[in-house]
């Protein structure tokens, strides 16, 4: 397997802005304690690629600096050139963490899951829907016929349910927190609306009775997993009370299950505000540690 990194291509962002930036270098920098002979500088993505889940006026308007006021209020983020390189980056990680993954069994990229982002416009810190356009891509390519996003970011994927909605090839799962943003969902193919201050217990047994049923009936040739840190009880934005152990155990669950059913996993971290950012990284870090004990020993294994 290999991991991809995004972190040497910065977001300039003003002081005090609340997306939290920094966590992408301190995750490096705590993957690179146990796994940094897998870690890989993220490619850009190409306007060919992004094209195939985006519409040219949108990237024209990104690439030529011409986003409105009102549209950079929408994606959260202040339009300049390093935004775009940044944004191109985290799009191609996953995209190598899928190519990785259909080779390997699992590619991870330590940013990506931008999955509020549609076709023509950016939201919610989202430029590029980093899925929709790595599956895409990979579709037209002939690389794979079924894939299955397995989205646990605390946040619904609408963008993503937007973008891939009528494509029966391509199955959306959201597992979400019920009254957060986006405040008007947009219907995938399986939703799970969670209540406020959900813990462990109840999270870790909704999945657990749903996605073995949703990945027999699939059969992907690949899933791509949002892992999100933002469902912990220390997030700023998240409402829900998971723990870091109940993550931990989230994460072996999922992706002990995709290689016991011998699918090909691609991981990208999704979003994580924790009121102490070292306990976001924390959580996105042991994602990784468990993909690299699961994937990385099995390919030794094997």
């Amino acid at each position: 397997m290999l991991i991809y990194r995004t972190d040497q291509y910065p977001l300039p962002l003003p002081p005090g802005h609340r997306f939290p930036a920094s966590k992408y270098a301190l995750l490096r920098d705590e993957v690179s304690n146990f796994a940094a002979h897998l870690l890989e500088d993220a490619p850009a993505a190409t306007d060919y690629e992004i094209l195939t889940a985006h519409t040219s006026a949108y990237l024209d308007k990104l690439k030529n600096g011409t986003l409105s006021e009102a549209e950079q209020r929408v994606i959260g983020l202040p339009w300049s050139a390093a935004l775009v390189e940044r944004s191109r980056r985290s799009t191609g990680a996953t995209l190598a963490a899928c190519r990785t993954a259909l080779l390997q069994g699992c590619g991870v990229n330590l940013a990506g899951g931008t999955h509020h982002a549609c076709a023509d416009h950016g939201s919610g810190f989202c430029v590029f829907n980093d899925s929709a356009v790595a599956l895409r891509v990979l579709q037209a390519e002939g690389a794979l016929r079924r894939a299955l996003i397995i989205d646990l970011d605390v946040h619904q994927g609408n963008g993503t349910a937007l973008m891939l909605a009528g494509e029966a090839t391509l199955f959306t799962l959201s597992v979400h927190g019920a009254n957060n943003f986006p405040f008007r969902k947009v219907e995938g193919d399986l939703d799970i609306e969670l209540a406020d201050g959900t813990t462990d217990a109840a999270y870790l047994e909704i999945l657990q009775s749903t996605l073995p049923a949703v990945l027999q009936k699939q059969r992907p040739d690949l899933v791509i997993y949002l892992a999100g840190a933002d469902a912990w009880e220390g997030d700023r934005l998240g409402r829900l009370a998971l723990t870091p152990q109940g993550l931990q155990t989230r994460d072996e669950y999922v992706l002990r299950l995709c290689l016991q059913a011998d699918i090909p996993v691609a991981v990208t971290m999704g979003g994580g505000y924790g009121r102490d950012i070292q306990g976001t990284v924390a959580i996105h870090a042991a994602t990784v540690k468990t993909a690299v004990s699961l994937f990385d020993a099995q390919r030794a294994k094997g």
